[in-house]
């Protein structure tokens, strides 16, 4: 049962109560065709298979590994191009913030602040997006377990903000993987909150020597329906119709022609689960 705040967020999409939500985009804001592309296509997509669809990308990458990796197209054209993409196909809308002065901000454009994995702990940036009153969805650091995400919520919740997801993105393995631990996603909902599977991030391979993040796309149906079987509330999957022309997260990325046939084997996965 989706918490009352989630209801809300899809109130104008037809959906089936009893499937996973979707929260899904480009990893970056590269362009006005590439935005509405994408919302278009996976907007239908869900409304035919009865899913309820969050579009995401990001107005800025502050986390690069290299300098001269691409950021944006600018904060303000970014944030501009994902509300239009929400109002254009009533969409609620979602993208991660960095510091604590750009909650206020954002939350004037989008309905879901995300906070970056590794910014999870960061208490005065929590606070800032809790103070917000728009829905907050941190996801776990690769350095934490599932169950010391309880720290993040009560952050939230102490500011007075109850609106509050969680999302598991793989654990550090090495010095150039992560390893998911499908336990973290039970532990994390006994926060009472739901609780997404990020599968395409969760499969990256960071710290290269070349300054680019590799990953193993080919494991995004894996992890999607383990995390289904596990009982997952939602997943996030970044998606581009030509992965090795992004600017960003190319590497990791699902292939925007591939989504469908992979939403299809979800869904009547969920069903059985159930």
């Amino acid at each position: 049962m989706m918490p009352p705040y989630l209801q809300d967020l899809f109130k104008n999409q037809s959906y089936d109560p009893a499937n996973f939500f979707l929260i899904a985009g480009p990893c970056v804001v590269e362009s006005e065709e590439l935005v509405m592309e994408i919302g278009e296509k996976v907007s239908q997509i869900c409304k035919n298979l009865g899913i309820p669809y969050v579009f995401k990308a990001s107005y800025r990458k502050a986390n690069r590994t290299s300098a001269n990796s691409f950021t944006g197209i600018g904060d303000n054209t970014g944030l501009d191009l994902i509300k239009k993409v929400g109002t254009t196909f009533h969409l609620p809308t979602t993208s991660d913030i960095h510091a604590h002065d750009e909650a206020s901000i954002a939350a004037q454009y989008i309905d879901i602040l995300q906070i970056p994995a590794f910014l999870c702990r960061q208490t005065d940036l929590l606070v800032a997006a809790a103070d917000t009153g728009k829905i907050v969805n941190v996801k776990k650091g690769q350095f934490l377990s599932g169950a010391s995400m309880k720290f993040a919520v009560d952050k939230i919740k102490m500011a007075g903000n109850e609106k509050i997801m969680l999302t598991e993105r793989g654990n550090t393995f090495g010095y150039q993987d992560l390893v998911v631990d499908y336990r973290n996603i039970p532990a994390m909902q006994e926060n009472k909150v739901p609780v997404i599977m990020d599968c395409t991030h969760s499969l990256q391979q960071p710290n290269q020597t070349s300054g680019v993040t590799g990953g193993n796309p080919h494991l995004i149906e894996t992890i999607a329906k383990a995390a289904i079987a596990t009982g997952a509330d939602g997943l996030f999957i970044e998606t581009h119709p030509h992965p090795s022309e992004a600017k960003s997260d190319g590497a990791n990325m699902l292939s925007l022609e591939k989504l469908k046939p992979l939403l299809e084997k979800l869904v009547t996965l969920k069903k059985a689960v159930i």
